[in-house]
């Protein structure tokens, strides 16, 4: 059964910072773009961020551009999310997923999901 884990939510004030990590089990993520999305309450999901395989290409929504950073280490089989300057319109319960390419990914077209992980910021 392929799963992916999603951790490292919680509660910080604005400003501060948060590192998500996605741990993918079941299965291997080779030649897969990995990314991560989030939906705040009342609202729909939408992209955050992107990573390619085996990790060069990257690709973000213009709301975290230069405070968020994703990576992976595709001998752990994990993606994360590095999050700083936090702001309180980054409430929202974030989801890692895989796709077979970066362009699915974006469009949300993913193959796999995880579980949810709640972010929340305070003002």
């Amino acid at each position: 059964q392929v799963q992916l884990v999603a951790s490292g939510g919680g509660l910080v004030q604005a400003g501060g910072s948060l590192r998500l990590s996605c741990a993918a089990s079941g299965r291997t993520f080779t030649n897969y773009a990995m990314g991560w999305f989030r939906q705040a309450a009342g609202t729909g999901r939408e992209f955050v961020a992107a990573i390619g395989w085996p990790g060069i290409t990257t690709d973000y929504t213009d709301s975290v551009k230069g405070r968020f950073t994703i990576s992976r280490d595709n001998a752990k089989n994990t993606v994360s999310l590095q999050m700083n300057r936090l702001k309180p319109e980054d409430t929202a319960v974030y989801y890692c997923a895989a796709a077979v390419n970066l362009a699915r990914v974006r469009g949300q077209a993913c193959d796999y999901w995880g579980q949810g992980t709640q972010v929340t910021v305070s003002s």
